[in-house]
Parts: C-alpha cells; structure tokens; sequence
C-alpha cells in the first residue's frame, strides 16, 4: 500500500471572497523529490501554508503522513520548512541560529547543521543578515535539515539567487535526500533547475490541481508534433494543448491516447518546461471558452 507525505482532499483557503486555493486534491508519495509550479496567485504558498500547519483550511482536508497537522501537533516534528525569502533572525549569527534550534526542537542534529555549513565555507560567526543570499539560503537549508524531517517544504528558495547559487543549493538539497530519504515539495519558477532534481510533479493554476503525477509518466505521454499544416483530429493523440501554425506547418504539444500516431508527423520529446506551459495554455484556453459560452448564455 503507498504511503503518502502529503495528502490534500477538496482542501480550500479563502481570503474574503477570494479563494487562494480551492478544491484542491492531491496525492504526493513518500520519498520524492516533488515540483511545485505555477503562476503568481496559483496558491502555491497557500498550499505550503496549509500543509505545515500555519493556516486552517476552510473547506477539505490536509493530512501529512496521514495526520492533521493542526490537530496532531506530533506530525510537525516530522516537517521541516523553508518559507519565501528565508526569513531568518539577521542579528543572529548561524551558530546561534543552530544552539537556538536545539532548544526548539525535541529531535535535533547540531553537528549536522555545522558540518553542512563548514563544507559550504559559510562563516558560523556572523551575522546573517551580512552574509549573501545564497549564504542565507544554505543556512536555511540547514537549520530545516538540522530537524531531520520526514517531509520538506520550500517556497521558493533559490528565486533570488544567481546560477552558481542556485546549483550549490539544489546539489545540498540532493545530496541530504539521498542521505536521508525525506521527501521534498520544492515550489519554484526555475522549471530548468527542477527537471534536473525532481521526479514528480504538481501543477497549480487558479487555485486549483491542474496536473499531478511522477515526471518521467509524464513526459513519456506527451510528445511535440511537427507535420502538415491541420485544425483537425489526430489518430493517437488524446488532446492538442498547445499549437503553432504556419501556411504550410504545424508544431503541437499534445497529449497521447496511446494509439499508432500518423507516421507523417515528425515526433520530438517533450521537456518539463514545454509540459508545464502547454497545460497552462490549455487551461487559459479552456478557461476562455467557459467565460465566453457563459456571456453567450
């Protein structure tokens, strides 16, 4: 039976009249390396939020290892999380930062915070606020690791850092999973970097769950096709989500039905990047159709 670190049913938050995130279901296993992308308002953040306990759902349900992280305060000892900007105390130097953690946490590994940070080179002794952002990314990084969670949660940890940055960070962060085997919900904009680290995939748009599911079962059914110029129905695929015309051409990201494609079609692999987009674009355009038909109404 699969296990599962996170687990979302019908989960909503509302602001006012606005839902941040809504009807949200979801289903991460145990032990992957999970994206989670979308647009500026997708709730992204929100669904962190909920998942650690910061926020109280207002319709559905979040479970973490199957436990409320509200109700059941046990699971947050098993959660470790990084929140947008990597909000640290700046006055406080790392080593601080670490005796502090110790005192917070009933299950804490010191050392391994401090070695983490010796063989990044990043100066215990100072202050965090002098230090870089990525110096205060792997500090966080750290302290969240420090915990030895069952589960990680990210917001965007790495946005603001430079390439060099960014893969000093995504190389810790792998090689602590493959030490550990904590699974990891890793929100970003960076799809490049994520392709090269995660293995499944979660895709938020308004609020809501687009896509979900093990990268690699993602990519392999999907394909771009470059062929004759056409508007029509093609044998073997299930949905055309995004399209590209010239007089004479047509280049589609599409979705298979796993039926023989017209071998008149020239098929490329598609990248995470490519997927992600071309469902965003599938979702505007059916979002379109839905305003429109209901204007026609």
């Amino acid at each position: 039976m699969t296990e599962f670190a996170l687990e979302t049913e019908g989960l909503g938050k509302r602001y006012g009249r606005s839902w941040a995130l809504r009807d949200c279901t979801l289903q991460l296993p145990t032990g992957r390396i999970a994206a989670l992308v979308g647009p500026n308002g997708a709730g992204k953040s929100t669904l962190l939020h909920l998942a650690v306990g910061l926020l109280r759902p207002d319709e559905g349900r979040v479970r973490v290892f199957g436990r409320d992280p509200r109700a059941d305060a046990g699971v947050l000892a098993g959660i470790g999380f990084v929140a947008q900007d990597t909000p640290l105390y700046r006055d406080f130097t790392a080593a601080e930062l670490i005796t502090m953690g110790g005192r917070l946490n009933r299950t804490w590994a010191a050392d391994l915070a401090a070695d983490r940070l010796a063989q990044l080179g990043i100066p215990v002794d100072r202050p965090v606020g002098r230090l870089s952002g990525g110096q205060r990314a792997q500090v966080a990084l750290a302290l969240a690791l420090a915990k030895r969670p069952r589960l990680l949660l990210l917001d965007e940890p790495i946005a603001a850092l430079d390439p060099l940055a960014r893969h000093e960070f995504m190389q810790t962060l792998m090689g602590a999973v493959a030490e550990t085997g904590t699974t990891v919900l890793l929100s970003s904009h960076l799809l490049a970097d994520l392709e090269r680290s995660c293995d499944h995939l979660v895709l938020l748009r308004t609020a809501s769950v687009q896509l979900s599911g093990e990268v690699d079962e993602l990519l392999v059914g999907h394909r771009t096709l470059v062929g004759p110029r056409t508007d029509g129905p093609i044998p073997g695929v299930a949905e055309v989500l995004r399209a590209s015309h010239t007089d004479r051409q047509s280049t589609l990201v599409v979705r298979l039905d796993g039926a023989p494609l017209d071998p008149s079609w020239i098929v490329h692999d598609v990248a995470l990047e490519d997927l992600v987009l071309a469902h965003l674009a599938a979702a505007e355009t059916r979002a379109a159709a839905r305003t429109a038909s209901e204007v026609a109404a």
